[in-house]
């Protein structure tokens, strides 16, 4: 099952998409419709509500058996959990990315961690933003863990029992703010609209084999980035495990678990994203995540 949080004519809701939704272009075949299940399951006001309650077989069962609401390019989507309490981000996890800072460090013993802001991630098809401070703007294709169950100290052979589903990041970066302090990241991570969350969630049900699945990302076309989960350092459930540890991991929230060698950064020179170019990152067995790169105004 396909889980978003959208608008249509002015009210948002969350449902699950139905029917072919396969990507065309920018957007989804014309049979993909939406079902709404915010109106069928009032009681669960938002997708991270339902998540809490954990009631995936009430919206399976009414997803199977309804009719779409709306036709899937009629509604606007939004992150498809729009304000999660967390979003982990997990740095240098496939093994080619740690060679590539020539520093001559051995493959770590822990995962490298930050956070980042709802704000600093818009949904599928919104652009994301250059800001008028750099002109730096990377991408980082990465695959997403969306937590469906509360769990601390979470054994890593139990950790998938934690996850709701999947989605896709592009974990957009503005590089020269990585470096305005010495011990973090934070700055050139949050900046607003620099990423994208989306285009849904999938449920773990529908989820390939977690140590089989592979990132691409593709600017204008052009390959950047891929790269499959089976040559991760830290897999998803050794992630959940670890994070677990230190923090209580709620329904709703995010790890994004690392992008591949191929961020315009390690190109020589940069190839930095500007205004006009399209940036995809496609997950098979998950979507596509579809973003245009524009200008932030102002």
């Amino acid at each position: 099952m396909k889980l978003i949080s959208f608008e249509h004519t002015g009210r948002t809701s969350w449902g699950a998409v139905v029917g072919d939704a396969s990507p065309r272009g920018q957007g989804f075949a014309p049979t993909a419709g939406v079902v709404d299940l915010g109106r069928r399951l009032p009681q669960h006001t938002t997708l991270r509500a339902f998540l809490e309650a954990a009631d995936m077989e009430a919206a399976r069962r009414i997803a199977s058996s309804s009719e779409a609401d709306f036709a899937l390019s009629d509604v606007r989507l939004a992150r498809p959990v729009p304000y999660p309490e967390k979003i982990l981000c997990v740095g240098v996890n496939y093994a080619e990315r740690n060679e590539e800072y020539r520093d001559g460090a051995q493959a770590p013993k822990y995962p490298s961690l930050f956070v980042r802001t709802p704000d600093s991630l818009v949904a599928h098809g919104e652009p994301i933003l250059r800001p008028p401070e750099s002109e730096q703007l990377d991408y980082e294709g990465e695959i997403v863990v969306v937590i469906g169950k509360m769990g601390r100290r979470i054994d890593p052979a139990r950790a998938r029992e934690h996850v709701a589903g999947l989605t896709i990041m592009n974990e957009g970066t503005i590089r020269d703010w990585l470096r305005h302090g010495k011990f973090n990241v934070t700055q050139g991570k949050n900046f607003v609209a620099s990423g994208a969350l989306g285009p849904w969630i999938v449920t773990a049900d529908e989820c390939p084999d977690f140590a089989d699945m592979t990132v691409t990302t593709r600017v204008n076309g052009e390959q950047r980035q891929h790269d499959n989960t089976a040559r991760m350092m830290f897999p998803f459930t050794a992630l959940i495990a670890y994070i677990s540890t230190f923090m209580l991991l709620k329904p709703g929230d995010l790890i994004a678990t690392g992008t591949p060698t191929g961020a315009g950064a390690r190109f020589d020179p940069p190839k930095w994203l500007v205004p006009g170019d399209m940036v995809e990152v496609e997950v098979p067995g998950v979507g596509r995540l579809v973003n245009p790169i524009a200008d932030e105004l102002g």
